[in-house]
């Protein structure tokens, strides 16, 4: 038990988002030890005021047994917390504590709360489903797809997986593709979880990211829906992205070799793609959506941040990662598209001080999750000595001396109507964020157009 000068010094240290003063014993009493045993704990002192004032509480023979005997009638599962009783300033007050309870949440009349610092917040039916998953060690994307069998599952896409994984030396998977899926929990009773799902349909599923350009808010330059298996889509997100971006040269050396420097450092981008696909609330209907403007960049995904996580310990190199999507984030760990559970924030900050006016913003928005990063004047931290050419986009590269490569490009384009950027990119042997670029070029310049679904169609000459 507490000694009296600890509890003294709790309650001079006001009401939180483990202490509260009540008056009297009533229902709101009751709510906010329900609050308290769905968030982390704590305790409710009877016979305070809001101010921190012994007003005392009358106490009789039976009334703290009736106390608890209300407490455990009113609350589903029922709760039975310890009670002590104190004498302060000559005042009698009692304190009702409770632990974090460990399957939740707990109900009281019907209706399920949490804590947020000093006041009590009604859950929502979502929150509802993610505190209990949370609570029973699992999440959404283990439980079964609704009416899915296992030849719904692309094979060849869960060998590729598989050849990832066990050349990343994280984990050997074996070869045979169900059982490698049943291995990691992916395929649970011969039906495919929603992650396995999500990672290696056939068909593509209803969950898109939704990603433009644009001049303005309202002035919307380019506007593509992306939608596929999760790795496709992270790769694709990138292709769209980089082909959009500005992007400068530095020129070093008596060689005079060419270094791309691009507007945004690619690695804190492709961290804040897969943060969002990563740990997007699949069970919202709605869109992953992002917005490229001229000096800014937003990324908003459906879902807010898991856990007890805050803003405020998110901006701190220590803080706690909680996973919404388990076995999701698990795969992307496997074939090391995310290097640790939790770290993607402090490599995004370490990323972007090579950009000294670059400005990394995130805030919770309605029921998701909103970052941005933006600049004023685009400064890159490079040594004195290095000759850089800047440019506005594509333009700059091929004055500078890349004309020969997008000409071999649209001859290409003349020669095989409706040819991949990927095909491209083989014949070419440059990268596919240099083809890219060159495709952009083209099309700003009316020379090509592309034709058909976005998987499946390509490139042809205009007319």
């Amino acid at each position: 038990m507490e000694s009296k000068t600890n509890i003294q010094k709790l309650i001079q240290a006001g009401e939180s988002d483990k202490i509260e003063f009540k008056l009297s014993f009533n229902d709101e009493a009751i709510e906010t030890v329900v609050a308290f045993s769905n968030t982390s704990g704590g305790s409710v002192f009877i016979g305070i005021d809001d101010n921190g004032k012994f007003v005392g509480v009358t106490v009789g023979q039976e009334t703290v047994q009736n106390w608890l005997n209300t407490i455990k009638n009113k609350t589903i599962p029922s709760l039975i917390p310890d009670i002590m009783e104190y004498r302060l300033d000559g005042k009698t007050v009692c304190e009702i504590r409770v632990n974090e309870y460990p399957v939740k949440p707990v109900s009281f009349k019907g209706r399920y709360y949490k804590r947020i610092k000093n006041s009590n917040h009604q859950l929502s039916v979502h929150e509802i489903s993610e505190i209990h998953l949370k609570s029973i060690q699992t999440s959404w994307d283990a439980y079964p797809y609704p009416n899915a069998t296992i030849d719904k599952l692309d094979l060849e896409k869960v060998s590729k997986f598989i050849q990832k994984v066990n050349n990343s030396g994280r984990f050997i998977l074996p070869e045979d593709e169900e059982d490698a899926l049943r291995k990691l929990r992916l395929i649970i009773d011969n039906v495919p979880t929603n992650a396995a799902m999500l990672l290696f349909a056939k068909e593509d599923l209803l969950y898109n990211v939704h990603i433009g350009r644009f001049k303005t808010p309202s002035l919307i330059i380019d506007d593509k829906i992306l939608r596929g298996t999760l790795f496709e889509v992270v790769e694709e997100t990138m292709r769209y992205i980089i082909g959009q971006i500005k992007v400068a040269f530095e020129i070093t050396g008596e060689t005079t070799q060419r270094n791309e420097i691009f507007e945004y450092p690619i690695p804190a981008l492709r961290e804040l793609v897969l943060n969002a696909i990563i740990h997007r609330d699949y069970t919202s209907p709605v869109d992953i959506q992002i917005k490229i403007f001229d000096q800014s960049i937003s990324f908003f995904n459906p879902g807010k941040l898991f856990g007890n996580l805050t803003i405020e310990e998110l901006s701190t190199d220590t803080y706690q990662s909680h996973m919404r999507n388990k076995l999701i984030a698990e795969a992307f760990y496997l074939t090391k598209d995310i290097e640790k559970y939790g770290s993607g924030y402090i490599r995004i900050r370490k990323e972007i001080q090579a950009y000294p006016t670059m400005i990394l913003n995130y805030k919770e928005v309605g029921s998701g999750f909103f970052v941005e990063l933006q600049y004023k004047k685009q400064k890159i931290s490079i040594k004195p000595t290095d000759n850089v050419t800047e440019n506005g986009g594509v333009n700059g590269g091929v004055n500078g001396g890349v004309n020969d490569g997008v000409n071999s490009l649209l001859k290409l384009v003349e020669d095989y109507p409706g040819i991949k950027s990927a095909e491209l990119r083989e014949k070419l042997n440059v990268s596919q964020r240099t083809v890219e670029r060159w495709l952009k070029y083209l099309r700003d310049e009316k020379k090509i157009v592309f034709k058909g679904a976005f998987k499946t169609g390509g490139y042809w000459l205009m007319k």
